[in-house]
């Protein structure tokens, strides 16, 4: 009873609003009269309802596939959708992964390659060329995955640091003994090594991006100042370093002195050593031999180019054991003792040249392990300045 009085009430009150109204236009010279009647309202209403309805609809599916195909909704449409989204996550975690594994394979060589510098460095062992210069970073790999893969070669990176601190310092102070022996000998160092290397050792900042830079920076710094000293060092080792006779007592000394033959004030070009004839002479120091014959006033005469423009001469010799043109050994016999030449008696002639003039040679018969000495001297003073600190 109360649906239907319910019902009865709705439908007076649709009859009510839908009925018929009367509409007056003015055309601007009539006035015009139009009536609709409420059954026309009523299904023109409904028209323009089921209109409206259909027309939302549309509106909603096309927003709902724009959603879709932009992945904002999360769930795809197709399954096709859904295999596709799941082969292009595996096909970037695969990219991850790679990308780590290459970056922890740089930083392995990196730490190997920077452990062989520090090692040459501090044990005197081995040259820049054979080791090669290090390796720089690589470009940095981000992510949780990275970071917890790569940590313990940073730590070892962060450690190796600190021991290139300390191999810079030691290296720093054998290149300026190294240099310092050099000039005592008359020789520039400057003539071997142009321009600067090194520097101060920075610490790194915390910054891993710029931590790994330093890092670089300091490496390479240290292999600059490892190559500088690699080549004072082997200018060293070309200077005649030892005796060329077991037992050294000078006839005659290098510089003016009284001609044996004129005795009028004449240069003499090196020293003389007497000893008895057959008696061994050696090479000073590696290198390659120049002349080995007769040489006027020398009589029987070998020349040895060490490189760096060194070069010694041996002369007055009985008998030439080597070849022009072959590589000795510092220490090799090259020839015996003799009086060949313009000589008063058995004795060795023998000079040291620079860039082709004479300088006195016995500076360099005293610096048989000048290299082990500068080296220990080196380390006595990384031992002094550690204990300071």
């Amino acid at each position: 009873m109360v649906n239907t009085t319910s019902n009865a009430k709705l439908i007076d009150r649709f009859r009510n609003f839908f009925t018929t109204r009367d509409f007056i236009l003015h055309d601007g010279r009539d006035l015009r009269r139009f009536s609709v009647a409420g059954r026309t309202q009523a299904i023109l209403a409904g028209v323009a309802v089921i209109t409206v309805t259909f027309s939302a609809y549309g509106v909603a599916q096309a927003a709902f596939g724009a959603i879709m195909a932009t992945g904002v909704a999360g769930v795809e449409v197709t399954p096709e959708a859904r295999m596709a989204r799941m082969q292009a996550q595996m096909s970037q975690m695969k990219a991850d992964v790679a990308a780590v594994k290459q970056a922890a394979i740089v930083h392995a060589a990196r730490v190997e390659q920077n452990q062989k510098i520090i090692a040459g460095v501090l044990s005197g062992k081995g040259t820049p060329a054979e080791v090669g210069a290090p390796i720089p970073a690589s470009v940095e790999v981000k992510g949780a995955m990275a970071a917890e893969v790569l940590a313990p070669l940073r730590k070892i990176e962060a450690r190796q640091a600190e021991l290139a601190k300390k191999a810079h310092r030691t290296a720093q102070v054998r290149l300026s003994l190294t240099e310092r022996h050099l000039r005592k000998l008359g020789i520039k160092p400057e003539r071997y090594v142009a321009g600067g290397m090194g520097g101060p050792y920075e610490a790194a900042p915390a910054d891993a991006a710029a931590a790994e830079a330093s890092a670089d920076a300091q490496f390479r710094s240290l292999f600059q100042t490892w190559q500088k000293l690699d080549i004072m060092e082997q200018t060293v080792i070309a200077i005649p370093s030892m005796q060329p006779v077991d037992d050294v007592k000078l006839t005659s000394s290098f510089g003016i002195r009284s001609d044996p033959f004129h005795g009028s004030a004449a240069m003499h070009a090196g020293v003389d050593i007497p000893g008895p004839q057959g008696t061994p002479i050696y090479a000073t120091a590696d290198g390659v031999v120049g002349r080995a014959g007769r040489a006027g006033g020398y009589g029987n005469l070998i020349t040895v180019n060490h490189g760096k423009g060194i070069e010694t001469r041996y002369g007055h010799l009985s008998k030439i054991l080597v070849s022009a043109n072959t590589r000795v050994r510092r220490g090799q016999l090259i020839g015996l003792m003799g009086s060949t030449g313009r000589s008063t008696g058995s004795h060795l002639h023998y000079e040291v040249r620079i860039d082709g003039a004479a300088v006195n040679p016995m500076p360099f018969m005293h610096n048989a392990n000048v290299l082990d000495q500068i080296q220990e001297r080196a380390g006595r003073l990384e031992l002094t300045a550690a204990a300071a600190n």
